[in-house]
């Protein structure tokens, strides 16, 4: 018998071809329970994309650590090329970060400091990730820990080297951390009727099990000195999951919250006059007969138009939006 700990999957970056899937789970032989990690990949022409033979290439790694959340994201080679990894924390207060091996055809452990050095000496265990490239050859790293330590670092992936970085602390564990694009124009109100100047900044959104979610503004150039707080999010027990995408088609983000008391909050960002902040409004919510656990926002039926997706403890919800 085994217990899933954690899923996640993504396409070779070019020029490679081929599907990786990586699951954690805790093996339970009777005496004990062992962690482990399968990461499924074929390596043979086309197969790549079987899922049939990828079911059967299978790397199975014993870990000496509880799994936690695994995550992929990309780096950038020494050749100038792209390629994709998988990051895993965990309980030993560290994130393992587990790349491919061209020569021997499968993915085993390096050093998380050679690609990520903010992910390095953590101040505790890490329950969320979130990773977001940006422009200039650079790259926003979040991370939320087990003591409510949030961590934000902008670093250059020449190197790589940490430019910046900012900690700061909750009260509660973090559930999430997530990056993301805010488009917004400045100074809407401007005399004469002229529209402002559309900016794009980068946000973070901070989930924890007791508090208020809040969104950080702008923090490429504030860092976490910039907080907005998203009003009632903390009233329907701990939010357990979160996703921002445009479910209205105007143009403008939405932040979805999927909380252990059954709803999905729908957030919006309400520009505010000359010299003010924004808020972010609850605009909907939705009941469901079971806490949510996860939120994606997917093709799923093949037609074009994607739905979205929400797993809770008692079965998946399929909403067309």
């Amino acid at each position: 018998d085994a217990e899933i700990v954690s899923i996640d999957a993504f396409n070779k970056s070019p020029p490679k071809r081929g599907l990786v899937v990586g699951i954690t789970f805790v093996k339970d032989s009777g005496d004990k329970a062992t962690p482990f990690l399968n990461i499924y990949c074929d390596y043979e022409p086309g197969s790549e994309f079987n899922l049939e033979s990828i079911a059967q290439s299978c790397l199975n790694l014993e870990l000496q650590f509880t799994p936690f959340q695994l995550y992929h994201t990309e780096v950038q080679c020494d050749d100038g090329g792209r390629e994709t990894v998988f990051l895993l924390s965990g309980h030993d207060q560290r994130i393992h970060l587990y790349k491919e091996n061209a020569s021997l055809h499968q993915f085993e452990e390096q050093p998380v400091e050679r690609l990520f050095p903010e992910l390095h000496q953590l101040p505790s265990n890490v329950l969320w990730l979130d990773v977001l490239g940006v422009a200039g050859g650079r790259r926003l790293s979040a991370f939320g820990c087990q003591n409510g330590c949030v961590g934000l670092a902008v670093v250059n992936q020449t190197g790589p080297e940490v430019l910046q970085s900012w900690r700061f602390q909750f009260d509660s564990p973090i559930s999430t951390v997530l990056l993301f694009p805010l488009s917004c124009q400045t100074e809407p109100n401007r005399p004469g009727g002229e529209k402002g100047v559309e900016i794009e900044s980068y946000n973070l959104l901070v989930t924890s099990t007791i508090e208020m979610a809040v969104v950080y503004r702008d923090v490429q150039e504030r860092g976490l000195s910039r907080s907005v707080c998203l009003s009632e999010s903390d009233q329907w027990d701990a939010v357990l999951c979160a996703l921002v995408i445009d479910l209205d088609f105007d143009g403008q983000k939405e932040v979805l919250l999927g909380t252990y008391g059954q709803e999905l909050l729908c957030y919006k960002f309400q520009p505010a006059g000359r010299g003010q902040d924004g808020q972010f409004q609850l605009q909907w919510r939705r009941s469901f007969k079971s806490p949510l656990l996860s939120i994606i926002y997917l093709d799923l039926t093949g037609d074009g138009l994607r739905e979205l997706a929400v797993l809770t403890l008692k079965g998946l919800h399929i909403l067309q939006v």
